[in-house]
């Protein structure tokens, strides 16, 4: 659909990527409402709209840009409101009346080729003049960046950010040397840039080529979770994937390194490189630590053993020895680190910290990575707690993780600090978090190091472990009431190498909430799968799918990954009748009734949780976030939405045109699972890669599950992950930075 028309007024614009609700009217003089990514726009300005038409829940219909084109103003009443917006600096209201009626249909003309005619108008001097028709061409210009970028698969949400870089000659520079953008937009295909830089006639051993091929490789190794790639291995793979001399990449290295574009050190005897962004992440994050640690430490409280034993008699609870050790030096150190398997203690020691920091009149704040981690947060301790984002208020620009690590945030009010599930936390979220520390408040992070790591670069908790710079409690025992579940004996037994197929020497209270099915066979796997899933879980303990059971896989591919099992599982638990409606998205049918997953972080999508009817509960806000699990409560074709409740109770809309941003979650990937906990759990494991089959994952699985899990994969392969310890260690720096300070 097509549109054609002027800005009249913005509701609402966002500085960072200029994601923008605006009053449009139409060429047939309809006013409507615009939403989409509008960088370079001014009000009065006319544009030509590619979209749909879509109807939010709370806004009501709206046009969803999907691209733009600016128009020159076609007649003298459009230009005059263009110019009458302020848009142009000195020329308001008044004096844009003044130009119209002395110039007319020739205003447009004027600007572009005679700006010094404007002194013809009492009040514009000739320079005023010249300065206002450079200023007005250069507006005029500035908007074909979107246009051009669109060349390179760059949408309109990145193109102010390359304008930001490279300013109004962004257009210029860009055809000079198309690698530049490898350096602005995170994620961008180098491919791509490499076709059309070849295709304008840079050469194969151009500095420009090789030095980007040297960055994007260093990009690439971050998406794999490092930090740094050894010298040697980067050079190899520079050579491979543009074909130039290793001589010409060691020149071209070296020139990197001069400009602090990279950083190359000696780290364990070896050379290694680092992306400038994130060897200066790391920095600050060492150094800010340090700092943090070194601080006086302003929240000590006497007579602090007397205090935890007051607490734990209070509490009614019998603290081991870890424990109490782990407790006190948070109160003798401004950091502390508690690490720990399921059973071990963590949230006793986290529930006692907050009694007696909040009985001493001390602000204590909690906060995880993940919604879902900070909702289970919340359940075990009865106090509110919020993801890092949230807290941190740190919103769009964290998409852009290389450009943006030194954006300031929200700092934190508390006096003491409490981030769970440490494992995690990427080094951007990190560099974020401790920025906003205040010097002498306390920080306990909470983790354990034996899970699967952040998806983002980095190996932040096990580097700040291994520096032996900060103190740190392990607990290693498993609490009584803990031993009897066999979720727990079990997960610790995988961690330490041992096989849970075949063992019978339980304690004789044990629960009967670990089963394991020895299968091989996909077909037979896929049967115990949807039995398990339908019926025969229902019977054993009364577990209803859709309020108690997750199905966890490591791959997505195969007849035994999510994507097959997704099918299979919404067939067989909420079947096609004609009383539910469904919407197809490409080869994906959504049903109402399904359960689902948000599969990126959308800042601007609004909810509503709780009632009006009771403002004390009632909430709303915008934010949906990567790995938000909820279930479709009703697809309505007239207003062409999706709602969805999420499983922390918030309503959400989703236009059909945003359905892109979900997928199924009857069964998702183990990685997907991190940070979450599930009453019930059927893992199912097939042969897939060695890479994903490692023990760190088959323990994550494992802790996933509170009350329930049921293991169905081939013993071969269950004794390989748990023998498999081989976890690709991550090539990372921080833990050196902290020992060098």
């Amino acid at each position: 659909m097509e549109l054609k028309g002027q800005v009249e007024e913005f509701i609402y614009q966002n500085e960072s990527n200029s994601y923008t609700i605006a009053v449009f009217t139409t060429e047939d003089e309809e006013v409507i409402t615009i939403v989409g990514y509008l960088p370079f726009i001014a009000v009065g300005d006319t544009l030509k709209l590619q979209g749909k038409m879509v109807v939010h829940q709370e806004y009501g219909e709206q046009f969803k840009i999907e691209t733009f084109e600016k128009l020159m103003p076609e007649n003298a009443a459009s230009l005059e409101k263009y110019l009458s917006s302020g848009t142009i600096k000195g020329i308001g209201p008044a004096t844009a009346k003044k130009i119209i009626d002395k110039f007319g249909e020739e205003t447009l003309s004027i600007f572009k080729f005679e700006p010094l005619r404007l002194s013809e108008i009492k009040g514009i001097s000739k320079d005023r003049a010249y300065e206002i028709g450079e200023e007005f061409n250069e507006k005029w210009e500035v908007w074909q960046i979107v246009s051009f970028l669109e060349t390179f698969g760059i949408g309109a949400n990145n193109s102010k950010k390359v304008y930001d870089v490279l300013g109004v000659n962004a257009v210029e520079k860009i055809q000079e040397n198309p690698y530049v953008l490898v350096d602005i937009v995170y994620g961008i295909n180098f491919n791509n840039i490499d076709r059309i830089a070849m295709q304008i006639g840079i050469p194969m051993d151009s500095d420009y080529r090789i030095k980007s091929g040297i960055k994007y490789a260093l990009l690439v190794a971050s998406y794999n979770g490092n930090t740094c790639v050894q010298k040697e291995n980067l050079i190899k793979y520079v050579e491979s994937v543009l074909e130039v001399s290793r001589e010409r990449i060691e020149e071209n290295l070296i020139n990197l390194n001069a400009s602090s574009e990279i950083h190359i050190v000696n780290q364990e005897e070896k050379e290694v490189v680092f992306l400038e962004a994130l060897y200066k992440a790391e920095k600050n994050i060492a150094e800010r630590l340090i700092a943090l640690r070194d601080s006086q430490n302003m929240k000590f409280i006497k007579n602090f053993e007397a205090e935890i034993k007051k607490h734990e008699d209070k509490m009614d609870i019998e603290l081991s020895e870890k424990q109490f050790e782990a407790i006190k030096q948070i109160n003798e150190n401004n950091i502390s680190i508690i690490t720990g398997g399921p059973g071990t203690g963590k949230t006793t020691i986290i529930k006692c910290v907050i009694e007696i920091y909040k009985s001493h009149k001390r602000k204590v704040v909690l906060c995880a990575p993940t919604g879902r981690a900070a909702k289970r947060m919340s359940e075990t301790t009865g106090e509110e707690a919020k993801t890092i984002h949230r807290l941190l208020e740190i919103g769009k620009f964290e998409e852009d993780r290389l450009g943006s690590i030194d954006n300031d945030v929200t700092p934190i009010n508390a006096d003491v600090i409490v981030v769970d599930e440490m494992s995690m936390v990427d080094v951007f979220l990190m560099n974020y978090l401790v920025k906003a520390i205040f010097l002498g408040t306390k920080i306990i992070f909470v983790g354990d190091p034996n899970q699967l790591p952040s998806v983002g670069p980095g190996s932040i908790l096990k580097d700040l472990i291994e520096s032996k710079k900060f103190a740190t409690e392990h607990l290693d025992k498993i609490f009584r009431q803990a031993a009897k579940s066999k979720i727990i004996v079990n997960a610790h037994n995988v961690n330490n190498g041992i096989s849970f197929i075949g063992k019978k020497d339980y304690s004789e209270d044990s629960e009967n909430d670990f089963f394991y099915i020895n299968e091989s066979n996909q077909d037979k796997m896929l049967y115990q799968i949807l039995s398990l899933s339908k019926d025969r879980l229902k019977n054993y303990g009364d577990y209803e799918f859709f309020k108690s059971i997750q199905v966890l896989t490591p791959t997505k591919k195969g007849k035994i990954g999510t994507k097959e099992l997704n099918k299979k599982l919404q067939e067989t638990l909420n079947p096609k009748t004609d009383e539910i409606l469904e919407k197809n998205y490409g080869d994906i049918i959504f049903r109402e009734g399904d359960r689902v997953m948000q599969i990126k972080n959308n800042y601007d999508i609004y909810w509503e949780k709780g009632s009006t009817k009771d403002l004390k509960t009632y909430e709303a806000s915008t934010g949906v976030f990567n790995g938000e699990i909820g279930r479709i409560v009703k697809i309505d074709y007239e207003t062409k939405q999706i709602e969805i409740e999420f499983d922390d109770g918030k309503i959400a809309w989703y236009a059909f045109s945003e359905l892109d941003q979900l997928e199924h979650a009857y069964s998702i990937t183990i990685h997907k699972a991190q940070g979450s906990e599930f009453d019930v759990v059927i893992l199912a494991i097939p042969q897939s890669s060695n890479m994903l089959l490692t023990r760190n994952l088959l323990y994550t699985a494992i802790t996933r599950a509170k009350k329930l899990i049921v293991v169905i994969g081939s013993k071969s392969l269950i004794e390989f992950m748990i023998n498999n310890n081989d976890t690709k260690k991550r090539n990372t720096g921080l833990k050196e930075k902290l020992e060098n300070l």
